[in-house]
């Protein structure tokens, strides 16, 4: 404000990307200025380089735009008249009307940033580490997330235990605005790379600092959303901060205009909402998608075809539905001639839209290919959720999802299942089948049960191919649980998987449990009932093979063959007996239990290199 009365810019050029070119930093950008000491003289000129490519020399995008007389040229005083006194130096006259006609977002929504908990790793969880029958001393949180509108990133809850008493009594925490804690309202991501994004929040909510959050009365909640979801909000808040931190005060100087659009609003936090249910990490799931009997069809392809045909016109509709909704609110403030309504098929934040899910720079083939991969992937991943019983095909919803379940509480709920759990918590994931509940022959199992028996092959053929992303000869179901499965799972579930992988050191042998069932004996049934039955198959198979290479009848090729195989086979049987001898049965005598409330960072751990390593897993909880 000194700056604005005490002197005037004569000459600004905005730098902005690429101001210092060795930091290649979008965060680091600086101006440059030349000041005159007459105040009243007022107008100055304005250069903005930030429209050019990121790597440009804008040395070189100054002296052009000099050339072409590209600059604006701004009064000064007109900075005054939005709060805050913003150096908007390119804002029309009709949007600096609005600052001086209308009221702002802070009069009507009320506008405040989350509360600061000061120890994340201890009081914050992704609310599938839990038990799903959740304490009353969890309760749901923001925390930001990606870039998406209407509704979703509501995947945390909170130890609020008391009041939050465990938390207050940090001395770390920072709990604002504590008469608005858990009420219904509007919240936003406040540090994002990519365009602003406000989100419907029910009610029962707990504020973390990574969200920005606004409080309007309930009769104007979807009115007001709808304008913070418009063009109109990315321009004004460009006006106020240029950075990527989208901060509540930044929100509370938006321009408000009451316009009617609570129909419009109500349908895309409606299908948003529907969408986010759709996948396993919403805590509303109740049945995948392709299991919806709106969309069978004989085969699994037609079937995904189907589905693939909702989404995009769901797409299509949502892009029709955000678009209407900018007209109406560009032609309430009267910006028909700076701003247009269209909407982007990559910014319709649908999960089942590949153009936002996977970006605009791929081709259509590629973007389809990709979306049917994930697909099945959530096939695949629902079906090992139908093998532990967290899931299943005869009930929607979660079956078994609480600590310490067992299978006698699964056939409570589903006494006669057309698809079984698997009994003991144990599933095997091996390079071939050597056991009858090895995950690959009950994936299959799985495809007959839930898609037919008659067009079996067919369906097999056309998962595999589609997790075949990158071409290889021959592969098949086992080739991708052997090799992508546990991966896919991890970063399904933000690092925090609910199966957690039993691993030999070099992966020969490999077996699948689920941490709601896990109990005390769990590893010793690992050990007792899987590793040391699998070597003793391996030594079975081992001795007849020695018995091949003695064998006076066979070839010298089967001798060959033979002997590879068993050089191959005494390797991997030394590495199972350290492995046991070493790991897994020091641990099956420890009988460790696990708490669930204390997250998977810490239960993980507690299993060791029983375990497979996951990177990142031990990284701290921002």
């Amino acid at each position: 404000e000194t700056l604005v009365t005490g002197v005037y810019v004569k000459s600004l050029i905005q730098i902005g990307y690429n101001s210092f070119p060795e930091l290649n930093s979008k965060v680091a950008q600086a101006c440059a200025f030349v000041l005159g000491n007459e105040s009243s003289s007022g107008s100055g000129t304005y250069f903005n380089l930030n429209d050019a490519p990121q790597s440009a020399d804008k040395n070189e995008v100054f002296l052009n735009k000099k050339t072409r007389r590209e600059s604006y040229v701004s009064h000064q005083q007109n900075f005054s008249r939005i709060k805050g006194t913003p150096f908007s130096y390119w804002a029309s006259k009709k949007v600096y009307s609005l600052f001086d006609n209308h009221g702002c977002i802070e009069k009507v929504a009320l506008p405040k940033q989350g509360s600061t908990i000061g120890h994340n790793d201890q009081f914050l969880r992704m609310w599938f580490e839990l038990t799903h029958a959740l304490s009353s001393k969890w309760k749901y949180s923001t925390k930001g997330g990606d870039f998406r509108r209407w509704y979703g990133n509501s995947i945390y809850v909170v130890n609020w235990g008391f009041d939050g008493e465990e938390i207050r009594a940090t001395g770390r925490a920072t709990i604002r605005n504590p008469k608005f804690l858990f009420c219904e309202g509007i919240e936003w991501s406040r540090v994002t790379s990519s365009l602003a994004s406000f989100r419907s929040m029910d009610e029962g909510f707990f504020h973390e600092s990574a969200s920005g959050v606004a409080f309007p009365p309930k009769e104007k909640k979807y009115s007001i959303l709808g304008l913070l979801n418009t063009k109109l909000t990315g321009y004004f808040l460009n006006l106020f901060n240029q950075t990527i931190t989208f901060q509540s005060g930044d929100v509370s100087r938006i321009p408000y205009i009451e316009v009617p659009c609570e129909s419009i609003v109500q349908r895309l936090v409606k299908d948003f909402k529907q969408d986010w249910d759709s996948y396993e990490t919403s805590w509303d799931f109740i049945r995948l998608p392709l299991l919806n009997p709106d969309y069978h069809q004989p085969t699994l392809k037609t079937t995904y075809q189907k589905l693939r045909a909702h989404w995009r016109e769901m797409t299509l509709e949502m892009q029709r539905l955000e678009e209407e909704n900018n007209r109406i609110f560009i032609d309430a403030y009267g910006l028909q001639d700076e701003l247009t309504p269209e909407v982007p098929l990559n910014e319709i934040t649908l999960t089942c839209n590949p153009h936002y899910r996977y970006g605009n720079d791929k081709s259509e083939e590629e973007l389809e290919a990709l979306l049917l991969a994930d697909t099945m992937r959530e096939l695949v991943s629902y079906a090992v959720g139908c093998m532990f019983g967290r899931y299943a095909l005869d009930k929607p919803g979660l079956i078994l999802a609480n600590q310490g379940e067992t299978i006698k509480d699964y056939l409570k709920q589903i006494p006669e299942p057309s698809f079984p759990a698997d009994d003991d918590n144990v599933v095997p994931m091996l390079d071939g089948d050597w056991f009858t509940d090895d995950i690959s022959g009950r994936f299959r199992k799985f495809l007959r049960v839930a898609f037919g028996e008659e067009r079996y092959e067919e369906n097999l053929r056309f998962v595999e191919q589609a997790l075949n992303i990158k071409g290889k000869r021959n592969y098949s179901i086992r080739d991708y649980f052997l090799g992508e499965f546990y991966n896919d799972h991890v970063k399904r579930y933000k690092k925090r998987p609910i199966y957690w992988l039993f691993s030999s050191p070099k992966g020969s042998f490999n077996a699948l449990i689920y941490m709601h069932r896990y109990r005390p004996d769990t590893v010793s049934v690992v050990l007792n009932g899987y590793l040391r039955e699998f070597r003793a198959k391996l030594g079975v198979r081992l001795d007849h093979l020695r018995g091949v290479d003695a064998s006076a009848g066979a070839s010298k090729s089967e001798k060959t063959q033979a002997l590879k195989e068993i050089e191959g086979l005494k390797k991997i049987l030394d590495e199972l007996d350290t492995w046991e001898r070493e790991v897994l049965y020091p641990l099956a005598t420890e009988q460790v239990a696990i708490d669930l409330d204390d997250g998977v960072k810490i239960n993980y751990s507690k299993l060791g290199a029983a375990l497979k390593k996951i990177v990142g897993l031990e990284a701290k909880e921002e």
